[in-house]
């Protein structure tokens, strides 16, 4: 039997799986999904069209699936899916989407969220990526795989964070992000390239010296954005390695969000 508390109140239209357990006084509403070995304390409020995968662990206090904060939602059938294996820490807020969008907000797997963190509505956070305490996303952000926000980053609605990039603390982020850029600042400026993190995951020297020029030719060379585009490209030819990261951040580069620009 699914083991819930019995002070715990769980919709009879809930579809939870025999081995999910949910904490005392934690309200879970009819339209919610949770998938095998998912873990819920205390004092969690699990409302609206939201699926929770397998072996995710939420801690107390969470509201997860409520409405946007957008005035201009008017109770459609919008949606919160959360993939696998996320950790989600005390006190955050995940919104469920808007027809302005897909309709969806969307946490995938591996993401390790602390304190206080909120997901607006329309988000798409991808993999392995870490929240620190009280980072906060605008409507409509996409975040790529390992990205890491430093305590308190607020992020613009719109703006795409690139791939392994790195925030400081009390960053605040107007402009996309490109991947591997670790920024700092009010608006956030970029410092330098993640290359510790790189390190870790398994990045190769060659890989990591391509990503290096591809930081000169952004933000060191005095060249504009097509000419840095230009010669990042080249880049294919002389570190074979890293074509899959340059074809990331030209793709990227490609496709900037309307009126956002990137961090310089």
């Amino acid at each position: 039997m699914t083991r819930i508390h019995a002070t715990a109140l769980v919709d009879k239209g809930a579809q939870l799986h025999e081995s999910v357990e949910v904490g005392p006084y934690t309200v879970i509403g009819p339209n919610v999904r949770v998938g095998k070995g998912t873990r819920i304390a205390a004092h969690c409020v699990i409302d609206g069209n939201t699926t929770i995968g397998e072996d995710n662990q939420i801690f107390a206090f969470n509201s997860l699936g409520g409405v946007p904060q957008d005035k201009k939602y008017a109770g459609e059938p919008c949606e919160l899916i959360m993939g696998d294996r996320n950790t989600v820490r005390e006190f955050c807020t995940f919104n469920i989407g808007t027809i302005g969008d897909k309709g969806v907000t969307r946490l995938g797997n591996d993401n390790w969220i602390m304190a206080y963190v909120h997901l607006a509505h329309d988000c798409d956070v991808g993999n392995n990526t870490i929240f620190a305490n009280n980072s906060s996303l605008a409507g409509h952000v996409q975040v790529g795989d390992f990205v890491i926000l430093g305590g308190f980053t607020t992020v613009h609605q719109f703006c795409r964070l690139g791939s392994h990039a790195f925030t400081a603390i009390n960053s605040m982020i107007w402009a996309d992000l490109p991947p591997f850029v670790m920024c700092q600042g009010q608006p956030a400026q970029a410092r330098s390239m993640n290359y510790e993190g790189l390190r870790r995951r398994g990045f190769s020297p060659e890989r990591i010296k391509a990503i290096k020029e591809m930081h000169k030719l952004l933000y060191r060379d005095g060249l504009t954005l097509e000419q840095s585009k230009s010669a990042i490209q080249a880049l294919e030819q002389t570190h074979a390695q890293a074509e899959p990261d340059v074809k990331m951040m030209l793709d990227f580069l490609n496709a900037p969000s309307a009126d956002r620009g990137i961090v310089r």
